[in-house]
């Protein structure tokens, strides 16, 4: 890949997957804390969706920040936010310490991803983009593998030691982004923005999503963060109860099928986007995930299972960076806003997935994967009807920002 700025890119990868390594850090330690701190599950249940909350309400706000204010700043901002906020957990014992410290991070993570998609489109070229985009998927996915992991480990030494390590690799990576990055916008951009966008609404933003030439993708990332979500949840139980399969079965499972789908991310995707298109490249693999989410309900043997899931999330990884690339091609000056609602959708379907896939996990065992399957299908049909609709002219593209 020729991009010129390929130690800024490189860091603010790192960066990327710094934040969502701390979004999946606590999960391996929640059993430990939760019988040290005598919490019940319902509180640790709160733990968890507490970053996914605050980074739904906090980023159609911080995507309006990224364009008023610039890349650099708020990537700054969020990193020393999320320092602090892996800090106050590892210092924390009463409840509402803790609620904090997951709030804080889930703001600090809507600063962060906008900010780097929206800088990553500002230093490649149209051709460069998708492979660098496929990237920044592969570092949010890498960030949720890795973290689980790396907070396992680092609970050897105490079950504190993970959050003080993030704690720390944050803030040396606020501080080498405070003095290696350079603002992609030039001050007059930044002006032009501040004063074209004088007073944020967060119910105005979404409320122009919705009306926007970008609604159609958005919606497909809220399903694709739906499906993947309600899968990740319920999957361990899923497998459990229904072929006994051991804690080491399932990691293994999850852990290999993911690294694959990472490897798929870095190595394929552009290669993809040049033979089908980035539409072509969602349509085909929402319709693949959907009959593979099917096909998992049927399946029995072992190796069998852990094709399905690759395939599983191969698709999901390959979707992400396609939505992700199409709507920076369609964004235009909008960087930051398209960038913000992509982090708005992605959140609400962290959110809802797991809530929905428990509900219907109780009811019947097969029902959220037939539940997400069906919403796939629909998205599916929502790409092709929308493709119809903007395909025909390329204005639409040159045009998008003028609708919103």
């Amino acid at each position: 890949m020729n991009i010129k700025q390929k130690g800024p890119l490189i860091l603010l990868l790192t960066n990327l997957f710094i934040a969502f390594l701390g979004m999946s850090l606590v999960i391996p330690i929640m059993p430990t804390l939760m019988k040290e701190l005598h919490f019940s599950g319902e509180i640790m249940g709160y733990l968890i969706s507490l970053f996914a909350i605050a980074q739904l309400v906090t980023s159609p706000i911080t995507g309006i920040w990224v364009d008023r204010f610039g890349r650099k700043k708020l990537i700054v901002i969020g990193l020393f936010m999320f320092s602090v906020s892996e800090l106050i957990f590892a210092v924390g014992s009463d409840v509402w310490v803790l609620y904090l410290s997951r709030i804080l991070g889930g703001i600090s993570a809507a600063l962060i991803m906008p900010s780097v998609t929206a800088f990553v489109a500002d230093i490649t070229t149209l051709e460069e983009r998708p492979k660098a985009l496929g990237y920044v998927s592969a570092a949010i996915s890498t960030g949720f593998i890795i973290g689980p992991g790396i907070g396992g480990y680092a609970a050897e030494w105490g079950v504190r030691v993970p959050f003080y390590l993030a704690a720390a690799v944050a803030l040396v990576a606020a501080i080498f982004s405070l003095f290696m990055l350079k603002e992609p916008l030039s001050q007059e951009q930044l002006k032009m923005n501040r004063e074209k966008k004088a007073k944020i609404n967060i119910f105005e933003e979404l409320k122009k999503s919705t009306h926007s030439v970008y609604f159609v993708p958005f919606i497909i990332i809220f399903v694709l963060s739906f499906g993947l979500s309600a899968f990740d949840t319920i999957f361990g139980l899923f497998v459990d109860n229904k072929f006994g399969f051991t804690a080491k079965d399932i990691a293994t499972i999850l852990t290999v099928s993911a690294i694959l789908g990472t490897i798929a991310q870095v190595f394929l995707f552009d290669k993809l986007v040049k033979i089908f298109g980035e539409r072509k490249l969602i349509q085909m693999f929402l319709l693949i995930s959907a009959i593979f989410m099917v096909i998992s309900i049927f399946v029995r043997s072992y190796w069998v299972i852990l094709g399905t899931t690759f395939v599983m999330f191969l698709a999901f990884d390959l979707l992400r960076p396609a939505l992700t690339t199409l709507l920076s091609r369609m964004a235009g000056e909008d960087q930051g806003f398209v960038a913000g609602m992509n982090s708005t959708y992605t959140s609400f379907g962290n959110i809802i997935g797991p809530l929905v896939g428990g509900m219907l996990f109780d009811v019947n065992i097969n029902f959220p994967y037939t539940f997400a399957a069906i919403m796939l299908v629909v998205a599916w049909g929502l790409s092709v009807k929308w493709k119809e609709k903007t395909g025909a002219s390329n204005a639409v593209y040159s045009t998008a920002s003028d609708k919103i």
